[in-house]
């Protein structure tokens, strides 16, 4: 699989560079470039010729960005140039000072099977989709705002989808060869090499930020760009990612995984008190997990003194019923919390953000079966959205392809690798953190995430070598998985951004300063 994944990620072929020409009269109707057909490239492409656009937004504090839009495709095809795949992609561009270079961010989002959409106009592209509050409905509204968290005033931005996600398709139709770990990262590896080399940026500071799985992709596709391709990347933004599935889905009996969830149980039951959850607030909550938690654990469910106490305990700090607590043996899980903290009312709270909660569609049952409140409803604004992104502003019409925001059928056929060993990035990023003493890398979650907590990520980075000190920090705010829809946490995240980016030009300026680390910060 490894040879077929190099192999056929060998040769892309050459896009038009993409330029930028930013209008100075603000956004107006978008204007449209298209390459001639002759130009397209292998036969048997379904994507149509990339797009070019004019825009510029007006930020809440009165700055204005002007920029230049490319959506469009890389089409892959193996060495006898016959297409393989192509890989849809929205990129932003905007002008840079002369003699400087501007730094270029890929973005990828998780799944497996997601598409770049989340960061896009969630998170960290020029627009944002308004889609926040303790409730979410599917048919909220779609219209786009200025996003006042976009990274286009530091960086330009290219949010790419991997195959069957997005509109990325293979060209026989069966993605399922590039369903793999070890494919994904080589196929994407090259496909920003490629990018790069068509666009003429190799000069460029060069970024990564990934979410969920996809911050899991980016200490690999670091690692293959690297080793393989011979492409140095600047820093690495990991937002909510999984570093290890073999912390992160450890089995009931193992007590490791409650561990590692507590201090995130404790985070919602500060918020459903009124209060907003900080490294401090926890500092009990994480001591505790590591100490006498763990060790009443391995007690074992029968030992009534340790359940008694995990009974007392857990349930102050998860603001739960003891009784609650009790019958299961202080071993929380996340489903039983889900419906738990609003079983008085009816409503069930998302694995993704305790914070954000929906109507339970079986309350009387002993145990419902229920769609998430925040991933599954946000799915149809958010695929709303970029569907007239990409018709209505940057004039990419895709009308015989449905968009895959979240394809399950990916994650369904995902090949997690061989043997018994659970796949992991950690030894990745210790491996490209020693090759490059000027790499930096954020690491950032939500405190009321349950599905990657926070507090597996902190004690996995506790456990990596020093460095030299300063290039790995762990950023931690209000919200859960998708932190970012909150205004205070997406402010924050935006200047930890630009201070890791800033660091990074000012490392490449001065190569020998591999500067000091800090572990971890609490961003209020």
């Amino acid at each position: 699989m490894q040879r077929f994944a190099l192999g056929l990620a060998a040769v892309l072929l050459a896009a038009t560079p993409l330029v930028a020409q930013p209008s100075p009269h603000g956004e107006r109707p978008a204007q449209e470039t298209r390459k001639p057909p002759e130009a397209r490239g292998p036969e048997g492409r379904k994507l149509p010729a990339d797009a070019v656009t004019e825009h510029s937004v007006t930020l809440p504090d009165g700055r204005v960005l002007a920029f230049t839009a490319r959506a469009g495709s890389l089409p892959l095809v193996d060495e006898a140039g016959k297409l393989q795949a192509e890989i849809a992609f929205i990129a932003y561009a905007m002008p840079g000072k002369e003699g400087a270079p501007r730094p270029v961010t890929f973005a990828l989002n998780g799944g497996p099977g997601a598409a770049s959409a989340y960061l896009n106009i969630g998170a960290i592209g020029p627009w944002r989709l308004p889609v926040e509050g303790a409730s979410i409905s599917p048919s909220a509204p779609i219209g786009l705002v200025p996003n006042d968290g976009t990274w286009l005033d530091f960086t330009d931005l290219v949010f790419l989808d991997p195959v069957g996600s997005g509109y990325s398709r293979a060209a026989d139709g069966d993605g399922k060869k590039y369903w793999s770990v070890e494919a994904d990262a080589s196929v994407l590896s090259s496909a920003i090499a490629r990018w790069l080399r068509t666009n003429e940026r190799m000069a460029s500071p060069k970024f990564f930020v990934g979410e969920s799985y996809g911050g899991f992709r980016g200490p690999l596709i670091a690692s293959k760009l690297q080793e393989e391709i011979g492409i140095g990347l600047s820093g690495l933004v990991l937002l909510s990612p999984v570093l290890d599935f073999a912390w992160l889905q450890t089995p009931r009996t193992t007590p490791w995984g409650h561990v590692l969830k507590l201090p995130s149980f404790a985070a919602a039951a500060i918020e459903r008190s009124g209060g907003t959850p900080t490294r401090a607030t926890l500092a009990e909550a994480e001591a505790y997990a590591t100490g006498p938690y763990l060790a009443d654990l391995l007690k074992g469910p029968s030992d009534t003194a340790a359940v008694a106490r995990l009974a007392d305990r857990v349930g102050a700090l998860a603001g739960l019923d003891p009784a609650f607590v009790r019958r299961q043996a202080g071993r929380l899980s996340a489903s039983g919390v889900q419906r738990e903290i609003g079983r008085d009312t009816g409503r069930v709270a998302s694995a993704y953000d305790t914070g954000v909660t929906g109507w339970d569609p079986d309350p009387a049952a002993l145990s419902s079966g229920f769609e998430d409140p925040l991933l599954t409803a946000i799915q149809a604004p958010l695929t709303s959205a970029m569907i007239a992104l990409y018709t209505e502003r940057l004039n990419w019409k895709v009308p015989d392809l449905r968009y895959e925001l979240l394809n399950n059928a990916v994650n369904r056929g995902w090949t997690w690798g061989s043997g018994r060993m659970a796949p992991e990035a950690v030894g990745a990023l210790r491996g490209v953190l020693a090759l490059d003493g000027n790499l930096r890398v954020l690491v950032a979650h939500g405190f009321t995430d349950l599905v990657t907590p926070y507090f597996a990520s902190k004690l996995l980075i506790d456990q990596m070598p020093a460095f030299g000190g300063g290039r790995l920090d762990l950023a931690v705010y209000p919200g859960g998985h998708m932190f970012y829809s909150r205004p205070d946490s997406r402010a924050a995240f935006h200047r930890d951004a630009a201070s890791l980016f800033a660091k990074a030009l000012e490392a490449r300026r001065a190569p020998d300063g591999d500067a000091g680390r800090s572990r971890s910060k609490d961003t209020p």
